[in-house]
């Protein structure tokens, strides 16, 4: 398993996809109270911690949440729970938990299946800068 800090939350992502890369970027930029880390599914940190939850990437090959010792969680559920940790305005993401899981996850896999289509693909993963790398699992 790999080394997580305590109190840390760690955003599993596809590190080719020009969308996810995106969602990084504004997750970072929201993420005032240092609450994440990332590792692209694609890493060798992201394929054990994967491994760690017994996780099939065929069925969600795009965001995990994890929250060592206490949860993890896919989809559409990773993303809103990702939004509302940044309070403010973000909280209205909240209201989509009104919709039963199965539509939310509907949506979301429409959204996955048709992202490199749509937003684009990277032939390699997203190296961070500098300044950004204490924010990335190895």
């Amino acid at each position: 398993m790999v080394d997580i800090p305590k109190n840390k939350k760690v955003i599993l992502f596809d590190g080719v996809c020009n969308l996810c890369n995106n969602a990084v970027t504004i997750v970072i930029k929201y993420d005032q109270k240092n609450t994440f880390l990332f590792a692209a599914i694609q890493s060798e940190s992201g394929k054990k911690i994967i491994d760690y939850l017994d996780i099939d990437t065929s069925k969600t090959d795009s965001i995990i949440l994890f929250e060592p010792g206490i949860s993890h969680e896919i989809k559409s559920t990773a993303a809103l729970n990702v939004m509302n940790n940044f309070g403010g305005i973000w909280r209205i993401t909240s209201l989509a938990f009104l919709f039963p899981k199965v539509f939310r996850d509907f949506i979301y896999d429409f959204i996955a299946k048709n992202r490199y289509n749509w937003f684009g693909k990277k032939d390699n993963c997203m190296i961070p800068t500098t300044a950004l790398k204490a924010k990335f699992l190895d």
